[in-house]
């Protein structure tokens, strides 16, 4: 590699992650939000049989947190903040509104399944996070 190489990237630890990754990822948990708030009274009634106390207060919380997240990474604006907050969504909503392990027969899978995607995305926004600790 020469010297012209090296001089045009930007010092070690300033470099985002690639645009293509943070467009995919953040892009979808805003599609997520989005969702989240257009259906927010079916959200809560959601939370609610899951007895999530607060939840009226919770889930606005929460879905504003993730939307905040999700344009933070796509623009990689206050990285440590918007990936924090994204890994902190699903660590506290992928277990408890995803609890497979109590769910009927008949929505056990469907739980499953959205527990498991959920557990991908968080690996991601750690992932993410650890990267925004980098810098």
């Amino acid at each position: 590699m020469s010297d012209t190489d090296a001089s045009n990237r930007p010092p070690a630890g300033r470099n985002p992650p690639s645009a293509l990754g943070r467009l995919l990822f953040g892009g979808m948990l805003a599609a997520a939000a989005i969702n989240s708030f257009r259906g927010m009274e079916g959200q809560i009634a959601y939370a609610d049989s899951k007895d999530v106390k607060y939840a009226d207060y919770l889930v606005p919380v929460s879905s504003g947190m993730l939307a905040f997240g999700s344009i933070g990474i796509v623009l990689w604006r206050f990285p440590k903040l918007a990936t924090g907050a994204v890994a902190a969504f699903f660590t506290a909503v992928t277990p408890t509104m995803h609890d497979f392990w109590n769910a009927p027969d008949e929505r056990k899978q469907n739980e499953l399944n959205h527990f498991i995607k959920n557990g991908a995305m968080l690996g991601a926004a750690v992932s993410f996070l650890r990267r925004a600790w980098r810098q």
